[in-house]
């Protein structure tokens, strides 16, 4: 008959299953090259594209200058950035970096972020830069939308909790032009050790 199929040989019923599962079987006597990652974490690259984190200058103060073209550089719309005026004035004048402005609410949502680094090219004075931190998972979405607080680099010695006014220079300009020496590391129990 014309539309039955031929029977298969012994031959193609017994080779087909074998040739099939081959690559199966080949594989189940090769090593294994599982990484055991929660237990044995290898060092990433250096230029790896991590956590974010937010600048200090040595005196404390902070880099970011909310001008928010971080914002405007990220294509998933994750950072939102709210400047504010930096003040000197002696009633209670507040200065948190060395400009005019400064970031007062600063958020990177880890649920929409892409890790691609147009955020860190954007930034005009390196406030924001990668770290090689990658464990970002958690259990809760809310705890997946990082402050400033949390992205905030941590004070070293030597620097003082902001605000307070500038420290290592008399205008943003010496800041930016790196005119200034590093302030010495403060002694244990001074002031500005008792503020951060």
């Amino acid at each position: 008959m014309a539309g039955s199929p031929e029977p298969k040989s012994m031959r193609e019923q017994f080779w087909d299953p074998i040739a099939g599962f081959g690559v199966t079987f080949r594989t189940m006597f090769k090593k294994v090259v599982t990484e055991q990652y929660p237990f044995d974490k290898y060092p990433t690259a250096p230029r790896f594209h991590g956590r974010h984190q937010l600048n200090r200058w040595p005196d404390g103060l902070e880099k970011c200058v909310g001008c928010e073209l971080c914002a405007w550089a990220c294509p998933a719309d994750a950072i939102y950035v709210e400047g504010a005026s930096n003040s000197d004035d002696p009633d209670g004048g507040e200065r948190f970096s060395p400009g005019e402005r400064y970031g007062r609410v600063y958020q990177i949502n880890y649920l929409r972020c892409i890790l691609c680094g147009l955020c860190i090219e954007a930034c005009p004075t390196r406030a924001l830069t990668m770290t090689n931190e990658y464990e970002l998972a958690d259990d809760n979405r809310a705890d997946l939308i990082y402050e400033k607080s949390d992205l905030l680099a941590p004070l070293l010695p030597g620097m003082e909790q902001p605000p307070h006014p500038m420290r290592l220079g008399d205008d943003e300009g010496a800041y930016y032009r790196g005119e200034f020496a590093a302030p010495a590391p403060t002694a244990p129990g001074s002031s500005t050790e008792a503020g951060a």
